[in-house]
């Protein structure tokens, strides 16, 4: 059940990212919200579910906007697996951390794409990058995780309470 979930989130992350996010734009920056869904399930569930979630959300954007297969599916490979290490150190109810971990997660995961995508291709004004896109996106993408993160916490609740309810059955 938890892997059906999981994937309908995606799906459904994917195709509202990619047609209704754009008609809430600021300054010409949508956030992103395949991190978030990558940030929250990997502090929720750990650095391997995290992985997994972050490999699967960055495959589908790489079969349907990437120039190359395996950029944006190692990335949110790389952003599920350090993210979900602090998955034993604090609490998930703290939405806090998630926030905090959200707008780390986003500037990395942007200054990774640039230097790997960007810089390659000879975009080498990385102040203007900095100041137009990474800061931008970070700081729109933190926001709205704090209410994504909740309701994928509650989502995640409902779903722990069911496999306890099915292990107690057995």
């Amino acid at each position: 059940m938890r892997c059906f979930v999981t994937a309908v989130i995606i799906v459904l992350n994917f195709i509202i990212q990619s047609t209704f996010l754009h008609n809430i734009e600021i300054i010409n920056i949508t956030p992103n919200t395949a991190i978030i869904v990558i940030i929250s399930f990997a502090f929720m569930r750990g650095e391997y579910e995290g992985a997994a979630i972050g490999f699967a959300v960055g495959i589908i954007q790489d079969i349907f906007f990437g120039r190359c297969i395996g950029m944006h599916a190692l990335l949110g490979m790389l952003t599920g697996y350090f993210c979900g290490k602090f998955y034993a150190d604090f609490f998930t109810e703290n939405f806090l951390v998630p926030l905090l971990m959200t707008f780390v997660g986003t500037f990395l995961y942007e200054f990774a794409f640039y230097v790997f995508n960007l810089l390659i291709l000879g975009y080498t004004d990385f102040i203007y990058f900095l100041q137009t896109v990474i800061l931008p996106e970070t700081a729109y993408t933190a926001l709205l995780s704090v209410f994504l993160y909740k309701i994928f916490y509650i989502i995640n609740e409902k779903l722990k309470k069911r496999e306890n309810m099915k292990r107690k059955f057995f």
